[in-house]
């Protein structure tokens, strides 16, 4: 990481196929995501993540409302995802904010993946960049969700 490289860094090593971690992290993100990780106003029920670039990134609340967080900006199953995570420093959707979240999938071994995280383009959030890096930073924020992930993949 270079001094003007403030993205967030985050990995985790799981003991599964790049094939079944993709899978976990995607399709079963509902399983792995924190339930206290949810900007709309009733508690989360379900995070959803739609397999295909374009798709939507988003949560259902318990009473069925629905918070877009972001869209799938590229789609390279097993190996690599990112996303567009457009929630702004105050924790709501803004539709003209575009941070990146790239999720590359390593094999280290056939049944060992390392899942590197990289949340980049934080300069976008203007005045809120520092306190919103420290939370993606912090042992609940990107590493917490990766951990959550590890734990779903190895169930």
């Amino acid at each position: 990481m270079t001094v003007t490289d403030r993205a967030v860094h985050k990995r985790v090593t799981v003991e599964a196929s790049m094939d079944k971690a993709f899978r976990v992290f995607t399709e079963g993100i509902d399983r792995w995501w924190s339930r206290e990780h949810h900007i709309g106003k009733a508690d989360l029920e379900r995070a959803v993540l739609e397999p295909r670039e374009g798709g939507r990134w988003y949560e259902i609340g318990v009473d069925g409302t629905e918070c877009e967080w972001g869209r799938v900006l590229h789609w390279e199953p097993p190996s690599r995802l990112v996303l567009a995570w457009q929630i702004d420093g105050s924790w709501t959707f803004d539709p003209t904010l575009v941070t990146e979240v790239e999720v590359r999938f390593v094999a280290e071994t056939p049944s060992r993946t390392r899942v590197e995280l990289e949340h980049r383009d934080l300069e976008r959030f203007g005045d809120a960049q520092e306190p919103v890096r420290a939370a993606f930073d912090s042992p609940g924020g990107w590493q917490g969700l990766l951990d959550g992930f590890a734990r779903a993949t190895a169930a």
